[in-house]
């Protein structure tokens, strides 16, 4: 088709009887278009593919030899010829007309094609200028979750896009989506009078329940200027907007919302392929709003949890620093009444200090604990160095020889041959191994056995590592409560119930520092046999 309206029509007739095609271009090149003639198949076929053409004129003798294509095409029939209507399905636009009419009325029927054909090209490139723009109004309503801006982004993109005067959008009170409502007026325009069915909320939430339900929008009546009856809807006013269609907005079985849409009175009506644009751009619309309301109040959830989380930071760290207090003058007098600073204490007394004093060491490592809790939650710094695993289990074993002795545990160490290190915070590596190993004590009965071991594995996929072991013959771990034992402040039942003492502190801490570590710590356990605590690092290979 001609670009340029400037320019003549461009026609190709073909036709075998000399005689109609010299009138048909006659006629043709009369009315003002640029017309080239054939008279067989091969002319055809080469005609076709040398130029574009606004419209072919072709007897129908020569119908079989044209292409499908989008190009106009008007057959040459007689009367008698049998065409079925479906032949012209394979065109985008055709007609026919008969031999014996006229000329001029094979040029009429040459001009409506040819306007035809621009119509469609016109609202084809209307519709994907439309969905474009629709386009981008789903893309914006996607890119944030903050509900003002969502219906901000749908009522001026709406409004804009198809070019309206009014677009107004609210959502029901539900507990999916947030409860938010906007409007948009052509520049120039006050705000839109919403029609009848909007002015009630009940009524409004309807109407838009049952259009949601049968998936349809409604299109209002046209509303009568001041002084007229108007019909259904009518609010009266000069100026008030009369091509308006209500779209719900919903998900599932539920509407979640409505939105209104006018147009001025010269807008042509309501296409079914606006229509399904805009309830595409509605669909966008139903997912934002519920993704923001959930986001938002995931946020609020965090936000919530943060604080709570600082709380009992401060909690700690205030707690911490009161108990400690305290507790360095009570074990200061301690050490000095047992040092005899007050005279020699009877046997009763003795035994007394001696309770207190072990109370008041319970209580020091308790507030230890509660203080590498709160640490740990505030800083993950790890101070790295080369530490030698060996020496230092040896270091936390003879450190708590006393303990199993009290207890008269049998305590055996095992170490692989060599040296063997780790790249590690080397004060929380002890603390890890002390943790452990002293909980093997504490819950391993008189008479018990307590084992520690080390070596170093590496399985097959896997780097090197080093594999310490502490097992115990201790009261052991109900097997549903294993998976619970890292979990801060949180005792076996068994243990509650046995009156050991402990804050259910010791395995979490270890746990943590180990994985800070790039380690893993494993507990296996039976109950009334005994439990088994692996902790593996990587192992340093750097020499």
């Amino acid at each position: 088709m001609t670009d340029n309206a400037s320019l003549p029509n461009r026609a190709l007739v073909a036709d075998p009887d000399p005689a109609r095609l010299a009138e048909t271009v006659a006629a043709l090149a009369a009315a003002g278009f640029m017309v080239r003639s054939v008279s067989d198949a091969g002319s055809l076929a080469a005609a076709l593919e040398s130029e574009p053409w606004d419209v072919l004129v072709v007897d129908n003798d020569l119908r079989e030899f044209l292409p499908r294509n989008s190009v106009p095409v008007l057959l040459l029939l007689d009367p008698e010829n049998e065409l079925d209507v479906t032949a012209l399905e394979g065109w985008t636009i055709a007609d026919y007309t008969y031999r014996g009419q006229p000329p001029a009325f094979r040029v009429h029927r040459a001009l409506v094609l040819i306007a035809r054909a621009a119509e469609r090209t016109r609202r084809r490139s209307e519709a994907e200028s439309l969905r474009e723009s629709l386009r981008k109004v789903s893309a914006a309503i996607r890119s944030t979750i903050d509900p003002g801006l969502i219906a901000r982004h749908l009522v001026d993109g709406i409004g804009e896009a198809l070019g309206a005067e009014h677009v107004w959008f609210t959502t029901f009170p539900d507990t999916r989506v947030p409860q938010v409502s906007a409007e948009w007026n052509a520049p120039g325009l006050v705000p839109g009078v919403l029609p009848g069915e909007l002015t009630d909320e009940i009524a409004t939430f309807e109407l838009a329940e049952r259009l949601w339900a049968e998936a349809e929008v409604q299109p209002l009546p046209k509303r009568a200027p001041s002084g007229e009856s108007g019909g259904a809807g009518d609010t009266g006013g000069a100026g008030a907007p009369s091509a308006s269609v209500v779209v719900p907005v919903g998900e599932g079985d539920l509407v979640l919302g409505v939105i209104w849409i006018a147009r001025p009175d010269t807008a042509q009506e309501w296409t079914r392929a606006e229509i399904g644009l805009i309830q595409h751009v509605s669909g966008n619309l139903a997912y934002g709003l519920m993704q923001s309301h959930l986001i938002g109040a995931q946020q609020q959830v965090m936000y919530k949890l943060q604080e709570l989380d600082q709380a009992k930071t401060d909690f700690l760290t205030t707690v911490n620093h009161e108990l400690r207090t305290p507790l360095t003058s009570i074990t200061a007098y301690l050490d000095m009444i047992r040092a005899g600073a007050g005279g020699p204490l009877p046997a009763g007394v003795e035994r007394m200090v001696d309770v207190i004093s072990r109370n008041a060491e319970r209580l020091r490592r308790l507030i230890e604990d509660m203080l590498t809790v709160s640490h740990q939650d505030t800083s993950g710094d790890l101070e790295l160095s080369r530490v030698n695993v060996g020496t230092l289990l040896r270091l936390v074993v003879s450190t708590l020889q006393p303990l199993a002795d009290s207890r008269s545990l049998s305590h055996t160490v095992m170490h692989a041959p060599g040296t063997m290190t780790v790249q590690a915070d080397e004060a929380k590596l002890e603390q890890v191994f002390a943790n452990i190993i002293s909980n093997a004590i504490k819950f391993t009965p008189n008479g018990g056995h307590v084992a520690v071991s080390s070596g170093v594995t590496s399985d097959p996929g896997t780097v090197p590592s080093v594999v310490v072991r502490v097992e115990d013959t201790g009261v052991g771990i109900p097997e549903t409560e294993i998976e619970q034992v890292f979990t801060r402040f949180f005792r076996a039942s068994n243990a509650s119930t046995a009156a050991i003492p402990g804050s259910g502190l010791g395995l979490a801490i270890a746990h943590d520092i180990v994985e800070r570590h790039s380690g893993r710590l494993d507990v296996e356990s039976a109950l009334g046999v005994g439990t088994t605590v692996s902790v593996r690092l990587p192992l340093d290979t750097e020499s």
